[in-house]
């Protein structure tokens, strides 16, 4: 869990709840509709990744009218403006509510991505930083693998 008003390496702000989430965006200046509080809303409470039009699906079976074009703005927007991540897939974009740095595990049977908690120990990334000159802000793991444990 993220602590509400600690920050990551690069400094920005962690969210530890939806409203925090909120206060993000009004700080960014941006405006909550009701359409975007609904998408918002609807990924942070996903523990997986979905399309644009999984999210179209899923606000309009829960009886939240909203339409494919509003969706893919505000996906657009979010994402712009770095308060979501978005990631490219074979199949296309998936979106996603995470602001802390993070990584992915994907599924090679389903192709369902779970975000997971994976901190590199720090004399391996004192080790790249000298190899390869660069001072590391932030990193991603992509870990690919088959589930081996019944849920």
């Amino acid at each position: 869990m993220v602590r509400a008003g600690a920050t990551d390496r690069s400094g920005r702000p962690s969210v530890g709840s939806l409203q925090d989430v909120f206060e993000q965006c009004r700080c960014l200046g941006m405006r909550l509709s009701r359409q975007r509080r609904m998408v918002l809303d609807l990924l942070w409470s996903e523990k997986s990744h979905l399309s644009a039009r999984d999210i179209f699906e899923q606000l309009n079976l829960r009886g939240r009218s909203i339409g494919h074009t509003s969706v893919y703005q505000n996906l657009e927007a979010l994402q712009s403006a770095g308060v979501i991540e978005c990631l490219d897939r074979a199949n296309g974009r998936l979106y996603g509510y995470r602001s802390d740095p993070h990584s992915h595990l994907t599924c090679l049977d389903s192709g369902a991505i779970e975000d997971i908690d994976v901190e590199l120990p720090r004399d391996l990334l004192q080790e790249i930083e000298k190899r390869t000159g660069y001072r590391i802000e932030s990193y991603t793991l992509q870990l690919n693998g088959r589930r081996t444990l019944e849920d």
